[in-house]
């Protein structure tokens, strides 16, 4: 039974700082790769950070880059989103996920409740 728990979203000004944190368990969560996603109202799910599972290797998406750092621990079985320099933009529904769990379940995925993360002055 996969569980993915996201937490840490709020309100915050931009310029701002949030970190968000997600807790897996129901798979070796060692053994993958993690993402995190977020889905703004009207638009699709994009794909914002990953970080591979053994390497630890990071890419994100151009519109982060240089300001999300995506981290895993992985004695905690966590995956974290550092977000500074917060924009407008940036507000949606963010969501953690293994990218190779997602290609498993295919056509279908499971997704956890996200946390809702808005950035308003």
């Amino acid at each position: 039974q996969v569980q993915l728990v996201e937490s840490g979203g709020g309100l915050v000004q931009p310029g701002g700082s949030l970190r968000l944190s997600c807790a897996a368990s129901g798979f070796t969560f060692s053994s993958y790769t993690m993402s995190w996603y977020r889905q703004a109202p009207g638009k699709e799910r994009e794909l914002v950070a990953t970080i591979t599972n053994a390497s630890g290797r990071t890419n994100y998406a151009d519109s982060v880059k240089g300001r999300f750092t995506i981290s895993r621990d992985n004695a905690k079985n966590t995956v974290n989103l550092q977000m500074n320099s917060l924009k407008p933009e940036d507000t949606a529904v963010y969501y953690c996920n293994a990218p190779g769990l997602i290609a498993t379940t295919r056509p279908f995925a499971y997704w956890g409740q996200g946390t809702q993360v808005t950035v308003s002055s």
